[in-house]
Protein backbone atom coordinates (compact mmCIF):
# COMPACT_ATOMS: atom_id res chain seq x y z
CA UNK A 1 0.00 0.00 0.00
CA UNK A 2 1.77 2.85 -1.24
CA UNK A 3 1.69 6.36 1.25
CA UNK A 4 -0.55 8.98 -0.09
CA UNK A 5 1.77 11.69 1.52
CA UNK A 6 4.32 12.67 -1.54
CA UNK A 7 1.23 14.43 -3.60
CA UNK A 8 0.21 17.01 -0.99
CA UNK A 9 4.31 17.68 -0.33
CA UNK A 10 4.76 18.10 -4.02
CA UNK A 11 1.68 20.58 -4.44
CA UNK A 12 3.53 22.27 -1.18
CA UNK A 13 6.85 22.65 -3.12
CA UNK A 14 5.00 23.77 -6.02
CA UNK A 15 3.26 26.28 -4.38
CA UNK A 16 6.54 27.30 -2.70
CA UNK A 17 8.83 27.63 -5.90
CA UNK A 18 5.89 29.55 -7.83
CA UNK A 19 5.31 31.95 -4.84
CA UNK A 20 9.26 32.55 -4.62
CA UNK A 21 9.56 33.18 -8.61
CA UNK A 22 6.73 35.71 -8.83
CA UNK A 23 7.85 38.20 -6.10
CA UNK A 24 11.38 37.93 -6.71
CA UNK A 25 10.72 38.38 -10.95
CA UNK A 26 8.61 40.99 -9.57
CA UNK A 27 10.84 43.02 -7.58
CA UNK A 28 13.54 42.74 -9.90
CA UNK A 29 11.24 44.16 -12.93
CA UNK A 30 9.86 46.80 -10.99
CA UNK A 31 13.30 47.75 -9.60
CA UNK A 32 14.11 48.30 -13.50
CA UNK A 33 10.88 50.15 -14.58
CA UNK A 34 9.11 52.43 -12.23
CA UNK A 35 11.67 52.44 -9.03
CA UNK A 36 12.25 55.60 -8.12
CA UNK A 37 12.29 57.72 -4.93
CA UNK A 38 13.59 61.70 -4.59
CA UNK A 39 16.01 60.84 -2.13
CA UNK A 40 17.63 58.46 -3.63
CA UNK A 41 19.33 60.82 -5.68
CA UNK A 42 21.64 62.16 -3.52
CA UNK A 43 22.85 58.49 -2.23
CA UNK A 44 23.68 57.83 -6.26
CA UNK A 45 25.20 61.01 -6.12
CA UNK A 46 27.33 60.38 -3.26
CA UNK A 47 28.31 56.87 -4.59
CA UNK A 48 29.20 58.30 -7.64
CA UNK A 49 31.67 61.08 -6.08
CA UNK A 50 33.23 57.84 -4.17
CA UNK A 51 33.64 56.23 -7.48
CA UNK A 52 35.59 59.44 -8.28
CA UNK A 53 38.05 59.42 -5.30
CA UNK A 54 36.23 61.71 -3.21
CA UNK A 55 35.34 60.79 0.64
CA UNK A 56 32.35 60.67 2.36
CA UNK A 57 31.94 63.44 4.91
CA UNK A 58 35.61 64.88 4.50
CA UNK A 59 34.66 66.32 0.81
CA UNK A 60 31.13 66.71 1.00
CA UNK A 61 27.72 66.23 3.42
CA UNK A 62 26.34 63.13 3.85
CA UNK A 63 24.37 62.60 7.02
CA UNK A 64 24.47 58.72 6.61
CA UNK A 65 26.40 55.68 7.47
CA UNK A 66 28.67 55.23 4.37
CA UNK A 67 28.53 51.72 3.87
CA UNK A 68 25.58 51.12 0.92
CA UNK A 69 27.04 54.19 -0.86
CA UNK A 70 30.01 52.39 -0.56
CA UNK A 71 28.49 49.40 -2.72
CA UNK A 72 26.96 51.37 -5.34
CA UNK A 73 30.07 52.98 -6.21
CA UNK A 74 31.54 49.93 -6.53
CA UNK A 75 29.03 49.38 -9.13
CA UNK A 76 29.47 52.84 -10.73
CA UNK A 77 33.14 52.14 -10.89
CA UNK A 78 32.60 48.79 -12.40
CA UNK A 79 29.87 49.40 -14.97
CA UNK A 80 29.72 52.71 -15.30
CA UNK A 81 27.41 55.44 -13.80
CA UNK A 82 23.93 54.51 -14.23
CA UNK A 83 20.72 53.67 -11.69
CA UNK A 84 19.72 50.49 -13.57
CA UNK A 85 22.56 48.85 -11.54
CA UNK A 86 22.28 50.21 -8.20
CA UNK A 87 18.29 49.03 -8.51
CA UNK A 88 19.20 45.44 -9.62
CA UNK A 89 21.71 45.40 -6.26
CA UNK A 90 18.84 46.41 -4.10
CA UNK A 91 16.52 44.14 -5.40
CA UNK A 92 18.75 41.13 -5.01
CA UNK A 93 19.30 42.14 -1.70
CA UNK A 94 15.26 42.35 -1.58
CA UNK A 95 14.66 39.02 -2.71
CA UNK A 96 17.80 37.57 -0.24
CA UNK A 97 15.82 38.41 2.71
CA UNK A 98 12.68 37.18 1.26
CA UNK A 99 14.82 33.91 1.04
CA UNK A 100 15.94 33.81 4.02
CA UNK A 101 12.53 34.70 5.59
CA UNK A 102 11.15 31.52 3.73
CA UNK A 103 13.99 29.75 4.82
CA UNK A 104 13.52 30.35 8.28
CA UNK A 105 9.71 29.69 7.96
CA UNK A 106 10.40 25.93 6.29
CA UNK A 107 13.11 25.47 8.62
CA UNK A 108 11.43 26.50 12.00
CA UNK A 109 7.88 25.43 12.30
CA UNK A 110 7.05 23.37 15.19
CA UNK A 111 7.78 19.44 13.89
CA UNK A 112 3.91 19.09 14.47
CA UNK A 113 3.08 21.09 11.32
CA UNK A 114 2.57 18.91 8.37
CA UNK A 115 5.35 18.94 5.29
CA UNK A 116 3.03 20.46 2.73
CA UNK A 117 2.16 23.22 5.46
CA UNK A 118 5.65 23.63 5.62
CA UNK A 119 6.03 24.31 1.86
CA UNK A 120 3.09 26.55 2.02
CA UNK A 121 3.87 28.49 4.67
CA UNK A 122 7.18 29.34 3.31
CA UNK A 123 5.66 30.17 0.58
CA UNK A 124 3.64 32.73 1.92
CA UNK A 125 6.17 33.84 3.89
CA UNK A 126 8.20 35.00 0.54
CA UNK A 127 5.05 36.31 -0.73
CA UNK A 128 4.22 38.98 2.22
CA UNK A 129 7.64 39.44 2.24
CA UNK A 130 8.65 39.97 -1.43
CA UNK A 131 5.36 41.53 -2.77
CA UNK A 132 5.05 43.62 0.24
CA UNK A 133 4.08 47.76 -0.60
CA UNK A 134 7.02 48.63 0.63
CA UNK A 135 9.38 46.35 0.07
CA UNK A 136 8.49 46.61 -3.41
CA UNK A 137 9.08 50.19 -3.67
CA UNK A 138 11.62 51.07 -1.65
CA UNK A 139 13.64 47.94 -1.23
CA UNK A 140 14.31 48.42 -4.81
CA UNK A 141 15.63 51.73 -4.82
CA UNK A 142 19.81 52.92 -4.22
CA UNK A 143 19.11 53.70 -1.07
CA UNK A 144 19.89 51.31 1.82
CA UNK A 145 16.34 50.05 2.55
CA UNK A 146 17.08 46.68 0.26
CA UNK A 147 20.90 46.38 2.18
CA UNK A 148 19.37 46.80 5.77
CA UNK A 149 16.83 44.11 4.79
CA UNK A 150 19.08 41.37 4.05
CA UNK A 151 21.36 42.07 6.49
CA UNK A 152 18.43 42.14 9.24
CA UNK A 153 17.20 39.19 8.18
CA UNK A 154 20.65 37.19 8.00
CA UNK A 155 21.68 38.93 11.23
CA UNK A 156 18.22 37.10 12.58
CA UNK A 157 19.01 33.78 11.22
CA UNK A 158 22.80 33.77 12.53
CA UNK A 159 21.59 34.23 15.83
CA UNK A 160 18.96 32.25 16.38
CA UNK A 161 21.81 29.16 14.44
CA UNK A 162 23.71 30.98 17.39
CA UNK A 163 21.43 29.81 19.83
CA UNK A 164 20.42 26.20 18.71
CA UNK A 165 24.35 24.97 18.40
CA UNK A 166 25.53 26.86 21.19
CA UNK A 167 28.47 28.00 18.64
CA UNK A 168 30.12 31.43 19.39
CA UNK A 169 31.38 31.38 15.67
CA UNK A 170 27.77 32.64 14.77
CA UNK A 171 27.29 34.57 17.43
CA UNK A 172 30.31 36.73 15.78
CA UNK A 173 28.52 36.42 12.43
CA UNK A 174 25.45 37.72 13.74
CA UNK A 175 27.20 40.63 14.60
CA UNK A 176 29.11 41.63 11.36
CA UNK A 177 25.70 41.03 9.70
CA UNK A 178 24.23 43.60 12.95
CA UNK A 179 27.39 46.19 11.70
CA UNK A 180 26.52 46.30 8.41
CA UNK A 181 22.97 46.45 8.33
CA UNK A 182 23.44 49.58 10.51
CA UNK A 183 26.74 50.72 8.29
CA UNK A 184 24.01 50.93 5.53
CA UNK A 185 21.70 52.60 7.54
CA UNK A 186 21.19 53.90 10.77
CA UNK A 187 17.23 52.99 10.79
CA UNK A 188 18.12 49.53 11.87
CA UNK A 189 20.22 50.17 14.65
CA UNK A 190 17.48 48.50 17.15
CA UNK A 191 18.56 44.92 15.75
CA UNK A 192 21.71 45.27 17.15
CA UNK A 193 20.22 46.10 20.66
CA UNK A 194 17.76 43.84 20.35
CA UNK A 195 19.98 40.88 19.22
CA UNK A 196 22.81 41.65 21.80
CA UNK A 197 19.79 41.72 24.76
CA UNK A 198 18.94 37.93 23.06
CA UNK A 199 22.50 37.14 23.54
CA UNK A 200 22.74 37.89 27.03
CA UNK A 201 19.22 36.52 27.71
CA UNK A 202 19.52 32.80 25.77
CA UNK A 203 23.85 32.06 27.45
CA UNK A 204 24.75 31.71 30.96
CA UNK A 205 27.53 31.69 32.73
CA UNK A 206 31.02 32.56 31.09
CA UNK A 207 30.00 31.70 27.55
CA UNK A 208 26.90 35.00 28.43
CA UNK A 209 30.00 37.16 28.06
CA UNK A 210 32.58 35.39 25.60
CA UNK A 211 29.66 35.54 23.35
CA UNK A 212 28.43 38.89 23.73
CA UNK A 213 31.93 40.11 23.35
CA UNK A 214 32.45 38.41 20.16
CA UNK A 215 28.69 39.48 18.99
CA UNK A 216 30.21 43.25 19.87
CA UNK A 217 33.75 42.32 17.69
CA UNK A 218 31.51 41.28 14.82
CA UNK A 219 29.37 44.44 14.88
CA UNK A 220 32.49 46.94 15.14
CA UNK A 221 34.37 45.57 12.11
CA UNK A 222 32.07 46.95 9.42
CA UNK A 223 32.64 50.27 11.08
CA UNK A 224 35.95 50.40 11.12
CA UNK A 225 36.54 53.00 8.72
CA UNK A 226 34.11 55.20 9.49
CA UNK A 227 36.12 55.02 13.20
CA UNK A 228 39.62 55.64 11.67
CA UNK A 229 37.95 58.45 9.27
CA UNK A 230 36.57 60.18 12.87
CA UNK A 231 40.23 60.14 14.02
CA UNK A 232 41.20 62.23 11.00
CA UNK A 233 38.47 64.56 10.64
CA UNK A 234 36.30 64.25 13.88
CA UNK A 235 33.86 67.11 13.57
CA UNK A 236 33.10 66.46 9.95
CA UNK A 237 31.72 62.69 10.88
CA UNK A 238 29.93 63.48 14.17
CA UNK A 239 28.11 66.64 12.58
CA UNK A 240 26.93 63.85 9.19
CA UNK A 241 26.64 60.58 11.38
CA UNK A 242 24.84 62.00 14.80
CA UNK A 243 24.50 65.95 14.98
CA UNK A 244 22.44 66.59 11.57
CA UNK A 245 19.84 63.01 12.44
CA UNK A 246 19.45 64.71 15.96
CA UNK A 247 19.13 68.20 15.44
CA UNK A 248 18.84 69.65 11.91
CA UNK A 249 16.55 67.08 9.82
CA UNK A 250 13.29 68.85 10.92
CA UNK A 251 14.48 72.02 9.83
CA UNK A 252 12.47 74.59 8.35
CA UNK A 253 9.57 72.09 8.24
CA UNK A 254 6.28 73.38 9.09
CA UNK A 255 3.59 71.05 10.47
CA UNK A 256 5.88 68.41 11.02
CA UNK A 257 3.97 67.01 14.23
CA UNK A 258 1.28 66.56 12.21
CA UNK A 259 3.06 64.70 9.12
CA UNK A 260 4.22 61.69 11.80
CA UNK A 261 0.90 61.76 13.23
CA UNK A 262 -0.62 60.85 9.37
CA UNK A 263 2.33 58.44 9.03
CA UNK A 264 1.94 56.70 11.93
CA UNK A 265 -2.10 56.17 11.20
CA UNK A 266 -1.35 55.55 7.44
CA UNK A 267 -1.47 51.41 7.97
CA UNK A 268 -5.22 52.07 8.56
CA UNK A 269 -5.50 52.86 4.92
CA UNK A 270 -3.78 49.90 3.79
CA UNK A 271 -5.44 46.59 3.30
CA UNK A 272 -2.61 44.80 3.11
CA UNK A 273 -1.11 45.90 6.22
CA UNK A 274 -4.34 45.37 8.08
CA UNK A 275 -4.36 41.91 6.50
CA UNK A 276 -0.82 41.25 7.57
CA UNK A 277 -0.97 43.05 11.37
CA UNK A 278 -3.83 40.59 12.09
CA UNK A 279 -2.73 37.67 10.95
CA UNK A 280 0.96 39.10 12.74
CA UNK A 281 -1.16 39.12 16.04
CA UNK A 282 -3.05 35.57 15.49
CA UNK A 283 0.62 34.67 15.47
CA UNK A 284 1.90 36.08 18.58
CA UNK A 285 -1.02 34.85 20.71
CA UNK A 286 0.08 31.14 19.02
CA UNK A 287 3.58 31.28 19.74
CA UNK A 288 3.17 32.46 23.37
CA UNK A 289 -0.04 29.90 23.76
CA UNK A 290 1.98 26.60 22.50
CA UNK A 291 5.21 25.38 23.50
CA UNK A 292 5.73 23.75 20.50
CA UNK A 293 6.95 27.14 18.63
CA UNK A 294 10.08 28.28 20.10
CA UNK A 295 12.00 30.97 21.53
CA UNK A 296 13.14 32.06 17.87
CA UNK A 297 9.39 33.55 16.92
CA UNK A 298 9.52 35.30 20.05
CA UNK A 299 12.96 36.65 19.13
CA UNK A 300 11.05 37.88 15.77
CA UNK A 301 8.30 39.49 17.80
CA UNK A 302 10.51 41.26 19.78
CA UNK A 303 12.52 42.80 16.49
CA UNK A 304 9.22 44.19 15.30
CA UNK A 305 8.88 45.93 18.72
CA UNK A 306 12.33 47.15 19.12
CA UNK A 307 12.10 48.64 15.17
CA UNK A 308 7.96 49.73 15.14
CA UNK A 309 9.53 51.73 18.54
CA UNK A 310 12.76 53.49 17.42
CA UNK A 311 11.37 54.19 13.84
CA UNK A 312 7.78 55.75 14.91
CA UNK A 313 9.75 58.11 17.44
CA UNK A 314 12.69 58.68 14.36
CA UNK A 315 11.08 62.80 14.34
CA UNK A 316 10.42 62.80 11.41
CA UNK A 317 9.62 59.55 10.65
CA UNK A 318 7.89 58.33 7.50
CA UNK A 319 6.16 54.83 5.72
CA UNK A 320 9.47 53.82 3.66
CA UNK A 321 11.20 53.56 7.84
CA UNK A 322 8.82 51.07 8.86
CA UNK A 323 9.97 48.87 5.65
CA UNK A 324 12.71 46.83 8.07
CA UNK A 325 9.72 45.28 10.05
CA UNK A 326 8.35 43.39 7.37
CA UNK A 327 10.05 40.32 7.03
CA UNK A 328 9.90 39.71 10.75
CA UNK A 329 5.79 40.73 10.73
CA UNK A 330 5.75 38.03 8.21
CA UNK A 331 7.48 35.44 10.01
CA UNK A 332 4.82 36.12 12.92
CA UNK A 333 1.89 36.20 9.84
CA UNK A 334 2.82 32.57 8.55
CA UNK A 335 2.53 31.40 12.64
CA UNK A 336 -1.13 32.75 12.73
CA UNK A 337 -2.27 31.87 9.42
CA UNK A 338 -1.19 28.02 10.61
CA UNK A 339 -4.08 28.01 12.71
CA UNK A 340 -6.20 28.59 10.28
CA UNK A 341 -7.14 24.91 9.67
CA UNK A 342 -7.57 25.02 6.05
CA UNK A 343 -5.64 23.67 3.05
CA UNK A 344 -6.74 26.60 0.87
CA UNK A 345 -5.51 29.42 3.18
CA UNK A 346 -2.33 29.87 2.31
CA UNK A 347 -3.15 30.27 -1.18
CA UNK A 348 -5.75 32.32 -0.59
CA UNK A 349 -3.52 34.72 1.75
CA UNK A 350 -1.15 34.82 -0.52
CA UNK A 351 -2.99 35.78 -3.83
CA UNK A 352 -4.45 38.48 -1.56
CA UNK A 353 -1.16 39.88 -0.41
CA UNK A 354 -0.11 39.56 -4.65
CA UNK A 355 -3.56 41.54 -5.68
CA UNK A 356 -2.85 44.02 -2.78
CA UNK A 357 0.38 44.81 -4.01
CA UNK A 358 -0.59 45.45 -7.87
CA UNK A 359 -3.53 47.83 -6.41
CA UNK A 360 -1.38 49.74 -4.91
CA UNK A 361 1.39 49.93 -7.63
CA UNK A 362 -1.64 50.66 -10.05
CA UNK A 363 -2.74 53.63 -8.17
CA UNK A 364 0.80 55.06 -7.81
CA UNK A 365 1.41 54.62 -11.52
CA UNK A 366 1.36 58.41 -12.14
CA UNK A 367 4.48 58.59 -9.74
CA UNK A 368 7.73 60.19 -11.02
CA UNK A 369 10.29 57.89 -12.83
CA UNK A 370 14.28 57.89 -13.28
CA UNK A 371 12.92 57.91 -17.45
CA UNK A 372 11.06 61.27 -16.13
CA UNK A 373 13.73 62.99 -14.95
CA UNK A 374 16.08 61.76 -18.00
CA UNK A 375 14.11 64.37 -19.58
CA UNK A 376 14.25 67.01 -17.29
CA UNK A 377 18.05 66.08 -17.17
CA UNK A 378 18.35 66.41 -21.17
CA UNK A 379 16.44 69.69 -21.20
CA UNK A 380 18.56 70.97 -18.60
CA UNK A 381 21.87 70.33 -20.48
CA UNK A 382 20.06 71.60 -23.42
CA UNK A 383 19.66 75.26 -22.05
CA UNK A 384 23.27 75.08 -20.06
CA UNK A 385 26.01 76.51 -22.03
CA UNK A 386 29.18 74.07 -21.57
CA UNK A 387 31.28 74.91 -19.09
CA UNK A 388 28.72 77.07 -17.11
CA UNK A 389 27.58 76.55 -13.73
CA UNK A 390 24.44 74.67 -12.96
CA UNK A 391 22.51 74.90 -10.08
CA UNK A 392 20.06 71.58 -10.27
CA UNK A 393 18.81 68.54 -7.77
CA UNK A 394 20.93 65.40 -7.16
CA UNK A 395 19.25 63.21 -9.98
CA UNK A 396 19.98 65.50 -12.75
CA UNK A 397 23.37 65.85 -11.26
CA UNK A 398 23.69 62.21 -11.54
CA UNK A 399 22.20 61.66 -15.14
CA UNK A 400 24.64 64.47 -16.52
CA UNK A 401 27.51 63.09 -14.87
CA UNK A 402 28.32 66.26 -12.97
CA UNK A 403 30.01 67.57 -10.18
CA UNK A 404 27.89 69.41 -8.23
CA UNK A 405 29.05 72.76 -6.56
CA UNK A 406 29.52 72.62 -2.38
CA UNK A 407 26.35 72.48 -0.66
CA UNK A 408 24.35 70.86 -3.44
CA UNK A 409 26.03 67.15 -2.56
CA UNK A 410 23.20 67.13 -0.04
CA UNK A 411 20.74 69.53 -0.96
CA UNK A 412 18.97 69.34 2.22
CA UNK A 413 21.44 71.00 3.96
CA UNK A 414 20.25 74.30 2.77
CA UNK A 415 17.54 74.16 5.07
CA UNK A 416 20.06 74.75 7.94
CA UNK A 417 22.26 77.87 8.67
CA UNK A 418 26.04 77.38 10.79
CA UNK A 419 28.89 79.79 11.57
CA UNK A 420 30.67 80.81 8.36
CA UNK A 421 33.82 78.58 9.22
CA UNK A 422 31.50 75.43 9.86
CA UNK A 423 29.68 75.67 7.05
CA UNK A 424 33.31 75.72 5.28
CA UNK A 425 34.33 73.13 6.93
CA UNK A 426 30.97 71.04 6.70
CA UNK A 427 30.56 71.52 2.68
CA UNK A 428 26.97 73.72 3.85
CA UNK A 429 25.78 76.37 2.40
CA UNK A 430 22.18 78.11 3.35
CA UNK A 431 19.30 78.77 1.52
CA UNK A 432 19.92 82.55 1.94
CA UNK A 433 23.34 82.17 0.41
CA UNK A 434 22.42 80.34 -2.69
CA UNK A 435 20.04 82.81 -3.61
CA UNK A 436 22.58 85.72 -3.37
CA UNK A 437 24.26 83.46 -5.70
CA UNK A 438 21.89 83.72 -7.93
CA UNK A 439 21.11 87.13 -8.16
CA UNK A 440 24.90 87.59 -8.54
CA UNK A 441 24.87 85.25 -11.83
CA UNK A 442 26.56 82.58 -10.65
CA UNK A 443 24.59 79.73 -12.24
CA UNK A 444 23.63 79.77 -15.97
CA UNK A 445 20.79 77.57 -14.97
CA UNK A 446 18.74 76.85 -12.40
CA UNK A 447 16.63 73.84 -12.48
CA UNK A 448 14.47 72.61 -9.36
CA UNK A 449 11.14 70.44 -8.98
CA UNK A 450 10.18 72.11 -5.40
CA UNK A 451 7.71 75.51 -6.07
CA UNK A 452 8.41 76.70 -2.77
CA UNK A 453 11.97 77.19 -3.61
CA UNK A 454 11.79 78.40 -6.95
CA UNK A 455 8.96 81.04 -5.14
CA UNK A 456 12.01 81.76 -2.82
CA UNK A 457 14.79 81.98 -5.03
CA UNK A 458 12.05 84.37 -7.00
CA UNK A 459 13.32 82.85 -10.40
CA UNK A 460 10.82 84.07 -12.46
CA UNK A 461 12.07 87.53 -12.34
CA UNK A 462 15.99 86.63 -11.99
CA UNK A 463 16.35 84.66 -15.42
CA UNK A 464 14.62 85.30 -18.92
CA UNK A 465 14.06 82.39 -20.12
CA UNK A 466 12.14 79.82 -18.50
CA UNK A 467 10.60 75.75 -19.77
CA UNK A 468 7.86 73.48 -17.43
CA UNK A 469 9.31 70.14 -18.14
CA UNK A 470 7.66 67.07 -16.49
CA UNK A 471 6.77 68.60 -12.97
CA UNK A 472 9.78 70.62 -12.98
CA UNK A 473 11.19 73.85 -14.44
CA UNK A 474 14.24 75.33 -15.73
CA UNK A 475 15.15 78.73 -15.52
CA UNK A 476 18.48 80.05 -17.70
CA UNK A 477 19.66 82.96 -19.33
CA UNK A 478 21.67 86.15 -18.34
CA UNK A 479 20.37 87.15 -15.06
CA UNK A 480 18.25 90.28 -15.30
CA UNK A 481 19.29 93.20 -13.05
CA UNK A 482 17.36 92.70 -9.91
CA UNK A 483 16.75 95.29 -7.15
Amino acid sequence: MHSTNPAPARTGIGFFLWALLVAAAALVAFSQTRAFVWDEGFHLLAAALVAQGKTVYVDFCFPQTPLNAYLNAGLIHLFSQNWHTPHLLAAMFAVGAMCLTARFVLRHLPTGESREWRWAGAGCAAVFTGLNITVMQFGTVAQAYGSGLFFCVAAFCAAVAAMRRRAALFTFVAGLFTGVAVGCSLLTAPVAIVLLAWTLWTNRGTARWLRSAAFLAGAAIPFTPVIWLFFQAPEQVFFNVFEYQALYRRANWPGINLHDIEVLTGWLNSTQALALGALALMGVRRVYRDAAWGREFRLALWLVLGLALFNATTHPTFERYFVFLVPFVSILAVAGLSGIRWRGAAVLAAVFMALSCAQALLEDRDASTWEEYKNVARKTAEVTPPGAMLYAEEPVYFLLRRTPPTGLEFSYTRNIQLAAAREKLLHVVSQAEFKKQIRAGRFATVQSCKDDLINYYELASVFPHEMDVEDCSIFWGKVKTVP
